[in-house]
């Protein structure tokens, strides 16, 4: 199926037009390839500035349970109408914008699965991994950047794009053929977590005081959309000088992550401090994006996250993103405005908010900043 941008019904104009022309402003370098070459110093393009890097690095690359730091939601007893994990959740949308899931629906095996999938695909030599290379027009596929800024300052990683939802965007062509599992696992993995982020939709819209469809509805329905993002962080000669990912909140609507478990390196904002996330084994980790600040009129948190990166040990982590319908207009919801508490945001489809990030990569929380109306 042509994946194009101009060949996307009901994709904002201005969107693919854009797109049409992005290309990398200089030649893709492998960043897995560069820590395999015995790198005892840090190419400069990966050195951030001084007010940019971690103030620690991670040497135990093995959290201890009791230094878990943001909420864990068990969704069993939230479903049974447990009170307390309802309060909890609400808290950690109003203040973290991220909370840990338990007992969420979705096989440990398969999560399992799933990853080390991912790894034997990272560790497949260059050149398998090399036909899946991406371009900026739609991320899809095996890439090394975001962005397109010439000269500008590169994160410690590579990763994976691919789409589950619309379906029309879903080519298993452009997914990895090799490991022989790795389409059949992460096509049944992709369909577990679009049912736990149709949960997740509910949950959020009820505590809002909304209908519990009501969120679902003003992503579009039954016509959301749905992609992941595999990311690989290698073993970094300079953990101090770098970061796997700059820090950013997720232009999206809800961001469900399988971690490494047994790697640290998820830090998220509180305040002014950089709180590193140490996850539970089996949980999933999820974080709300732009779009659900905006519905919900600034009520819940989009915050804002980054990764650090290890000097001793490699690390996967898979991003599922549940997202509005591509091409409809997201704005706060009537329920959630008054006269006193007034729109903060007008009318962006999520095509056109996205563009930013694809063309200038992760930029802290600046463009839902920068979103809100004059007034």
């Amino acid at each position: 199926m042509d994946s194009s941008p101009d060949s996307l019904i009901g994709y904002d104009f201005e969107f693919s037009h854009r797109l049409r022309f992005l290309s990398w402003p200089e030649p893709i370098v492998r960043v897995q390839s560069l820590a395999e070459s015995n790198l005892t110093t840090l190419p400069d393009r990966y050195i951030k500035p001084p007010s940019q890097r971690p103030q620690t690095t991670t040497t135990n690359h093995k959290p201890e349970a009791a230094t878990i730091n943001i909420p864990v939601i068990d969704l069993d007893s939230l479903f049974s109408g447990n009170e307390e994990d309802k309060e909890r959740i609400s808290e950690a949308c109003r203040e973290f914008g991220f909370f840990q899931v338990i007992n969420h629906g979705v096989r440990p095996e398969l999560m399992d699965a799933a990853r080390e999938a991912w790894k034997s695909f990272f560790n497949l030599p260059v050149e398998a991994k090399e036909v899946y290379s991406n371009s900026p027009r739609t991320y899809e596929g095996y890439g090394s950047r975001l962005g397109v800024e010439k000269g500008a300052i590169l994160d410690w990683n590579d990763y994976y794009y691919l789409h589950f939802l619309p379906l029309f965007l879903k080519d298993f062509n452009k997914w990895p053929s090799l490991p022989s599992n790795i389409r059949e696992v992460v096509d049944e993995y992709g369909e577990e977590l679009v049912k736990l982020g149709e949960r997740l939709m509910r949950l959020l819209s009820s505590n809002l005081g909304l209908k519990e469809e009501q969120l679902q509805e003003a992503f579009g329905g039954e016509d959301v959309g749905a992609c992941m993002r595999v990311n690989y962080y290698p073993k970094c000669p300079r953990p101090e000088l770098a970061l796997g990912l700059s820090p950013h909140s997720d232009p999206g609507g809800i961001t469900i992550l399988l971690p490494d478990d047994q790697v640290v390196g998820l830090q998220v904002r509180h305040g002014d401090t950089w709180i590193t996330v140490n996850p539970l084994r089996h949980a999933f980790i999820v974080n709300l994006g732009d779009q659900i600040q905006i519905l919900s009129n600034s009520i819940y948190k989009s915050s804002e996250h980054r990764v650090i990166v290890n000097s001793q040990k490699e690390r996967v982590s898979l991003a599922f993103f549940y997202n509005p319908k591509s091409d409809i207009p997201i704005q706060p919801l009537q329920q959630l405005v008054s006269p006193t508490n007034p729109p903060i945001y007008p009318p962006m489809t999520f095509d056109q908010y996205r563009l930013f990030i694809r063309t200038q990569g992760p930029r802290g929380k600046s463009h839902v900043e920068s979103h809100i109306s004059s007034r």
